[in-house]
């Protein structure tokens, strides 16, 4: 009998491979959303020269990265906890995983060491900006009532994804934000909904608490909406 499933021969090499592939998945959806045609009219790629068509793919690519990694590590992922240690080893591997990608490609050494360079300090950002987004996000629903423990999980759940969308929306605008609301909503749907499918095979499927974190998200989006 036969079976299509690799063996690994160690938990080292599942983790390369299984970065390999998450990193694989940040590009194509980086890819969809850059290819997509309200991106390009709303951002002005064609207007733009292909040095910054590339940086702006570049910083989409980044920040599906970034989401992965904030994800791996959100304390309230629902995993097993003999899991945990396994995933918060896969984080790491994960921006090393993108850069050999980038070297099978024939990628310059000293572009490589940028691309190193860029995901961490993009990392290092949207991760401190979780701080700010979920008090914002707390101040604005509790402006409308009393939270209670599901509002502050729902809050919880959302901050990776509105953390790094809004920083990709400022790096993609070169923080010429101002009139760009449709840009950045577009892009935050882009990010959820890639953060929400992992998110969904990442806690076995059960999709009821990501539910009703999707109808917050619509929520906040209709919201946005009427502040035009």
């Amino acid at each position: 009998m036969t079976t299509n499933e690799p063996a690994w021969e160690s938990l080292d090499q599942m983790a390369d491979a299984t970065a390999a592939g998450l990193a694989q998945a940040a590009a194509g959806s980086a890819f969809h959303l850059f290819r997509d045609k309200q991106f390009r009219r709303l951002a002005g790629i064609e207007r733009l020269s292909q040095v910054e068509q590339d940086r702006i793919f570049n910083e989409l690519v980044v920040a599906s990265i970034v989401l992965i990694m904030l994800l791996l590590e959100a304390p309230d992922l629902r995993v097993a906890r003999e899991f945990q240690s396994y995933l918060a080893g896969l984080n790491k591997r994960i921006p090393k995983a993108y850069v050999d990608h980038l070297e099978t490609l024939g990628i310059e050494s000293s572009h490589l060491r940028d691309w190193e360079k860029l995901i961490a300090m993009r990392y290092e950002e949207y991760a401190r900006d979780r701080h700010d987004v979920r008090a914002a996000a707390m101040q604005i629903e509790s402006s409308e009532k009393r939270l209670d423990l599901d509002d502050l999980a729902k809050i919880q759940m959302l901050v990776p994804v509105q953390a790094v969308a809004i920083g990709c929306h400022h790096h993609i605008c070169r923080g010429h934000t101002e009139g760009q609301d449709d840009l950045f909503k577009l892009v935050l749907r882009s990010l959820s909904m890639f953060y929400v499918e992992l998110r969904v095979r990442l806690e076995g499927g059960r999709i009821t608490p990501l539910t009703r974190a999707r109808v917050a998200l619509k929520r906040m989006l209709r919201r946005m909406g009427r502040r035009k």
